[in-house]
């Protein structure tokens, strides 16, 4: 178990009240916060365990333990988020909408002040908000009636992509290839192993490309696409994570004149 563990958790624990987490009395303390064992309890583990936690030996910590850490010394996202990535294990609750993130309306009003088609993407490559400008380019895809429309579904499952994106196979496999750095250690998880279990067994070009194992950054660059309403288009993408959420990724696709 890394220090980086050991020194975060036990500075939370001394800055955890008795009062705070729900025990009686608490009084005058020579040191802050709860006591190791006042935290093993509310954890449900023995406070040998986290003492040897708290001294960064090799003990195990799970992620639902991890979690009920976090719980009990009332983190913050931010500070749930760096507890997890110390201890190097995906958090369960990852991604599932809770704490402070922007909102619908929030994502919605960023893409809508960008003068060229952009986007904003989750962990699964699900489009959460989009613009006009987007709309208009990606027409199969993104559209009003669409909820949560997948990027990977488009690329491997809607005919119309071979055509509008140019050079689709070489896109299509870099796309499988920036996926799964993306998603690292969480693609054994759902909902990202049914999206990989359903474009695997739904096409087989999605199927190869992820069994090679191939990795390859977003690093954005020069998009080509034909359209066909709009002809031939030329766009500059650019991806930016987003600083309180930033399994979520805006794209925008700068107009090359």
């Amino acid at each position: 178990m890394s220090s980086k563990l050991a020194e975060f958790i036990r500075a939370r624990r001394e800055a955890v009240t008795p009062a705070m987490a729900g025990l009686p009395g608490g009084g005058r303390r020579r040191t802050p916060g709860l006591r190791r064992e006042e935290l093993a309890q509310l954890c449900e583990v023995s406070p040998t365990w986290l003492t040897w936690l708290e001294q960064g030996r090799p003990v195990s910590a799970s992620a639902k333990m991890l979690a009920r850490l976090a719980q009990v010394l009332q983190l913050s996202v931010a500070e749930r988020a760096y507890l997890f990535e110390v201890a190097d294990k995906a958090d369960p609750h990852h991604g599932d909408g809770e704490g402070d993130g922007a909102a619908a309306t929030e994502l919605a009003a960023i893409v809508a002040a960008i003068d060229a088609p952009a986007y904003i993407l989750d962990r699964a490559w699900n489009a959460v908000a989009w613009n006009t400008q987007a709309a208009s380019l990606f027409s199969p895809w993104l559209h009003t009636e669409a909820v949560a429309p997948n990027q990977l579904r488009f690329m491997f499952l809607e005919p119309g992509a071979r055509t509008l994106v140019d050079d689709w196979p070489e896109r299509a496999r870099r796309l499988v290839a920036e996926f799964r750095a993306d998603i690292g250690r969480h693609a054994d998880q759902a909902p990202l192993a049914g999206l990989i279990a359903e474009l695997s067994q739904a096409s087989s070009e999605f199927r190869q490309w992820w069994q090679t194992q191939q990795v390859q950054g977003r690093d954005g660059g020069l998009r080509r696409f034909q359209h066909p309403q709009q002809g031939p288009l030329a766009f500059h993408q650019v991806t930016l994570h987003l600083a309180r959420q930033h399994e979520l990724k805006l794209v925008m696709l700068l107009p090359v004149h």
